[in-house]
């Protein structure tokens, strides 16, 4: 059974700054693309970072560039989010997860989500 756990959520203050995990487990994922997302109430999920297991390419969004890094230790089957210089807009659920080569807007896996909350 396929599992993506996430962890680090929690509350900051506005210019902090906070290490998501997501370990994976229950298959072999060389081949696929790992990404993180987030929502808000009434929002679409939105697309943040994606990192390739085998290569290590990165992707990230424009809203996130520059202060968002993400990053993966293959031996541990898990990658992270730094999320850095955090704003109160940043208060959301996020979400870890796994496709297969292609596009974002198809996601195989998703984890259950840690929420993040960021106060002014």
């Amino acid at each position: 059974q396929v599992q993506l756990v996430e962890s680090g959520g929690g509350l900051v203050q506005a210019g902090g700054s906070l290490r998501l995990s997501c370990a994976a487990s229950g298959r072999t994922f060389s081949t696929y693309a790992m990404g993180w997302f987030r929502q808000v109430p009434g929002k679409e999920r939105e697309f943040l970072a994606g990192v390739t297991w085998n290569t290590g390419t990165t992707s990230y969004a424009e809203s996130v560039k520059g202060r968002f890094t993400i990053s993966r230790n293959n031996a541990l089957n898990t990658i992270y989010l730094q999320m850095n210089s955090l704003k109160p807009e940043d208060t959301a659920t996020y979400y870890c997860a796994a496709r297969r080569p292609g596009s974002w807007s198809t996601i195989d896996y998703w984890g259950q989500g840690t929420q993040v909350t960021v106060s002014s």
